[in-house]
């Protein structure tokens, strides 16, 4: 395991790595999530192995250090990441992005383009303010100080097994915060940001999660829309043979 200061203050961003080849690729988890548990297994496969790859925990998350005075707005989490890519030597990376993961990583190519060659995201938040059923609005209608006093526990019962055994590691007022950061978006917001970069884009998509608002819009921008059958929100999970494709650069729609 390696480790980056990122507010200093000493507080340290933490993730794991496997040897390859670069340019490297860098996962990037969701809100209450670990980056190693959602993609270590996709990345070791045949299509994608050989390839120096990192599974960073953002503040808050698994591994990393969750300081009370932090902000985790997007812009947080993205300079974080980029203390981790800076420690590791790492510019011109592949950034595949879950969810929220998506939205640091769309943040971390505009504010350092040297540190991202090619983005891959996976059902990410692109919008401010998404519907009442988006797992960081259910999390953000709470206060903080309520979330970190009793929500946190009933959001981990109402989520279910296979979320909540990722969500239980992350800080309950650090898991907030990201939410609430998540909704407010960022600025310019996420999805005019992607539309106006130059590097491939490749947005992936479960077919169950229905239609991509804006998707004739993305694509007439240079983003590749991936809709991967059979998949939810967690393609990785649902359809790793998909996802895997999409990744290694196949799966064209």
């Amino acid at each position: 395991m390696r480790q980056a200061e990122f507010d200093g203050k000493g507080n340290c961003v933490r993730w794991t790595e496997t040897p390859g080849a670069e340019p490297a690729r860098v996962y990037v988890h969701g809100l209450g999530a670990t980056s190693a548990v959602y993609h270590a297994h996709v990345a070791a496969r045949p299509e994608l192995a050989g390839r120096r790859s990192l599974f960073v925990d953002l503040p808050g998350h698994g591994t990393s250090d969750r300081p009370e005075d932090f902000g985790y707005t997007l812009v947080d989490h993205a300079d974080a990441l980029a203390a981790a890519l800076d420690a590791a030597g790492v510019t011109g990376a592949e950034l595949v992005g879950h969810s929220m993961g998506g939205s640091v990583a769309i943040v971390l190519a505009r504010r350092r383009p040297d540190l991202v060659s090619r983005l891959v995201l996976t059902e990410a938040n692109l919008d401010a303010f998404p519907p009442v059923t988006a797992g960081s609005s259910g999390i953000a209608s709470y206060e903080e100080d309520d979330f970190v006093d009793g929500g946190h526990a009933r959001v981990l019962e109402r989520v279910g097994p296979l979320w909540a055994a990722t969500m239980r590691l992350a800080d309950p007022r650090a898991l907030h915060r990201s939410a609430v950061g998540l909704r407010k978006g960022s600025d310019p917001v996420m999805r005019t940001v992607l539309e106006g970069l130059t590097i491939e884009r490749v947005y992936v998509q479960g077919e169950r999660s229905g239609e991509l608002e804006g998707r004739e819009a993305l694509e007439a921008a240079g983003v590749r829309v991936v809709t991967v059958a059979g998949a939810g929100h967690n393609v990785m999970f649902d359809n790793p043979d998909a996802f895997v494709a999409a990744v290694a650069g196949g799966g064209r729609d």
